[in-house]
């Protein structure tokens, strides 16, 4: 028995000898969007932290493609060593698993939930000759006439919002989805649309001006950009709250010390004024989530939007 016991343990050693060196090569973060998006800025910042905490380079691998779906799978299917990351998405993570029917992956089954990052929420503006000045009044308008919404696209915050909007307040709206936001904007300004739901950086310019009239906002309290701007929840949308986040993920059976030690470093680097500072440039808030409250996020989300997509029969493009 002493001989099979130290037999045993001679061959755990490589084992506890290689988890003891992690990292010892350079760390891949799967960033399942093109570079420049705010994704891939946000797992820059959140990579760069990482690195500074290991003392080896976390190198961001854009992934691109499928709305995110073509990186999110590469990062479910890679070694559990601990050495392939991925920043997900509300998106990647929620949405495109209740809207895409053959999605190659489970974001429940197939990726180690590690730390959440940021999220936001969204914003309902008009542009000012639509003649409503608040989102009563653009209820009630909506009531008489359609109205038009643009959004960044099919399955994005934006457009959860337009169908928990319409399902909610029991009216129609005209859902326009666009592949770049910047050109729906555009067409807001020019009266092409009559509405449209944005993230609060790409709307900020627009409100200042007053070129556009923020209405609502899509979180449970009001964002710190707009604070005179009252929730959907405050404007009498019960259960209206749509966020976008951001949180790092692993692939399934990464072990738990590594996952451990990065939801460390992550959180530490969420409390220092360098990361805070940047992400409030970016419009958005640190969303300090650990393994078990991202995993309960994941979970409540997916559910979440699994029963909007089928009451508002959401489907991709």
């Amino acid at each position: 028995m002493r001989r099979r016991a130290l037999l045993a343990a001679a061959a755990a050693l490589p084992v506890a000898r290689a988890q003891a060196a992690w990292p010892d090569r350079p760390i891949r973060l799967v960033v399942p969007f093109a570079a420049g998006t705010t994704t891939d800025i946000l797992a820059r910042l959140c990579g760069a932290a990482l690195a500074q905490g290991l003392g080896q380079p976390v190198v961001a691998d854009n992934r691109a493609g499928a709305g995110g779906t073509v990186g999110t799978q590469a990062a479910a299917q890679a070694a559990p060593d601990g050495h392939t990351l991925l920043f997900g998405t509300s998106g990647t993570m929620a949405t495109n698993p209740a809207i895409m029917p053959a999605i190659p992956y489970d974001p429940l089954r197939d990726l180690a939930p590690i730390a959440g990052y940021a999220r936001t929420a969204v914003v309902l503006g008009v542009r000012p000759q639509l003649g409503v000045a608040g989102f009563a009044e653009f209820l009630a308008l909506a009531r008489q006439r359609p109205l038009s919404v643009g959004t960044a696209g099919t399955g994005t915050t934006g457009h959860l919002t337009v169908a928990l909007v319409t399902l909610r307040a029991g009216l129609a709206l005209t859902h326009v989805p666009y592949r770049d936001g910047s050109r729906a904007v555009a067409d807001l300004l020019n009266g092409t649309l009559d509405a449209m739901v944005y993230h609060p950086l790409g709307f900020l310019p627009h409100i200042r001006a007053g070129t556009v009239r923020p209405l609502a906002v899509t979180g449970p309290a009001r964002h710190p950009l707009f604070p005179a701007v009252p929730t959907l929840l405050e404007s009498g949308l019960e259960g209206a709250v749509v966020e976008g986040w951001w949180a790092l993920y692993a692939p399934a059976a990464t072990p738990t010390p590594v996952v451990a030690r990065l939801a460390g470093l992550v959180r530490d680097s969420l409390g220092a004024a360098a990361a805070r500072e940047e992400l409030e440039r970016q419009g958005l808030q640190p969303m300090p989530l650990d393994p078990g409250a991202l995993a309960a996020l994941t979970r409540e989300e997916l559910a979440k939007q699994r029963a909007l997509a089928q009451a508002a029969n959401i489907t991709p493009d």
